[in-house]
């Protein structure tokens, strides 16, 4: 068998060599001619797939080592009998330690006590449950909105967006995009939805950027009514909008989601997926491959520190969100310039590892503190 995997594919030829012959390319240099004879494709979100790529060729099985599948035409794919999947799921802690991570360092930059404070959640999947969960542990109200997930099951706890925004202190997006339906998240986030959010609230987008009208946004942080905004994604990346990256707090290049054990386990999920469709017994083994993490072991004085505090302190040690801010700022201001800076960036992101890879020693007891942190994902001594 002949695999085509793209570069940012973490241990992509480790994996697929186990399978059969692997060539692993450049995500945006994989065009049809160098997919023509091959039996396999697997690739992240930088790599359209659909006709262009695929018409012609031999191509049975298409794997995306991520969460969201909006690159890949699956319409198309199944028309012509191609299997597919995603890895669904893959990413979705990391996701919500950044929110995590961004919560405190707003929290800490400006004073808030987050515990008391509501959080609404805009969509309920793999993301937002983990964010709930954390967010609870942190002490916060938390109000959700889903209404695919509400017509499905009708969980009493999935509220209306007309109720949840003129609520909710902060708000997180954690949808995926979609065009048509009575359920369609691009440009969801727009002037009326601005408009409904409670005064001086704040604005989280870690899903997807299409699902955001830029400009309304700005204004609404022009104006005060939305007070600080943390960004990880955008309408046209790599390009990034200058005028509303000033006006937020907290921006990212598209890296939520880019931890390491988030990429492993992308990669892991499509390898699987891959043996089961060739009908060939997984034999790869990742644990040999993987690091050793940069902070195995913290320990922590958190005397004098209110819970948060320390719970800021500690989470800036193993990730620190400041510092992928501060990359992304720095540099030419260009568009070109800032372009190139953003993909750099994505593409030699550090190995971050979760949280779960640092065990926390607290020098004095306090079990309050403990519980905030293995609510978030700690390991606790």
């Amino acid at each position: 068998m002949k695999f085509v995997c793209a570069e940012s594919v973490l241990f992509a030829r480790e994996a697929f060599r186990t399978l059969g012959e692997v060539d692993v390319l450049p995500d945006r240099k994989i065009n049809a001619r160098y997919v023509a004879d091959v039996d396999a494709l697997v690739v992240r979100s930088k790599t359209p797939v659909g006709p262009e790529l695929l018409e012609g060729s031999r191509v049975s099985f298409v794997g995306t080592a991520t969460a969201g599948y909006d690159h890949m035409d699956t319409a198309w794919l199944e028309s012509k009998g191609i299997a597919w999947m995603a890895a669904t799921g893959c990413n979705a802690n990391s996701v919500a330690e950044y929110i995590m991570a961004a919560l405190l360092c707003l929290a800490n930059r400006y004073g808030w006590r987050l515990e008391g404070l509501t959080l609404g959640v805009v969509g309920v999947g793999q993301v937002g449950r983990r964010v709930v969960r954390k967010a609870e542990s942190m002490g916060m109200c938390v109000l959700q909105n889903d209404p695919p997930r509400r017509q499905a099951e009708g969980a009493p706890e999935l509220i209306e967006l007309e109720e949840l925004l003129p609520q909710s202190d902060v708000v997180t997006l954690h949808v995926p995009l979609t065009e048509s339906g009575p359920f369609a998240t691009r440009r969801m986030a727009d002037a009326r939805f601005f408009e409904r959010m409670k005064p001086g609230a704040s604005f989280f987008n870690a899903s997807r950027g299409e699902v955001v009208d830029e400009d309304d946004l700005l204004l609404a942080l022009e104006s005060g009514h939305v007070a600080h905004a943390v960004l990880d994604v955008w309408n046209n990346e790599p390009h990034w909008n200058a005028r509303l990256a000033a006006q937020s707090d907290i921006i990212t290049p598209h890296i939520a989601g880019y931890s390491f054990d988030g990429k492993l386990a992308g990669t892991e999920m499509v390898y699987r997926h891959a043996c089961r469709f060739f009908e060939v017994e997984p034999s790869w083994n990742p644990a040999p491959l993987c690091p050793t993490p940069p902070l195995p072991e913290l320990v922590f004085d958190p005397t004098g520190l209110t819970k948060e505090e320390a719970l800021w302190g500690i989470v800036r040690q193993v990730y620190d969100i400041e510092s992928d801010d501060r990359a992304l700022r720095s540099g030419g201001d260009s568009e070109a310039e800032r372009a190139e800076r953003f993909e750099c960036l994505r593409k030699n992101y550090p190995d971050r590892r979760e949280f779960m890879n640092t065990l926390v020693r607290l020098t004095t007891p306090c079990p309050a503190l403990r519980q905030k942190l293995l609510g978030v994902g700690f390991r606790c001594a």
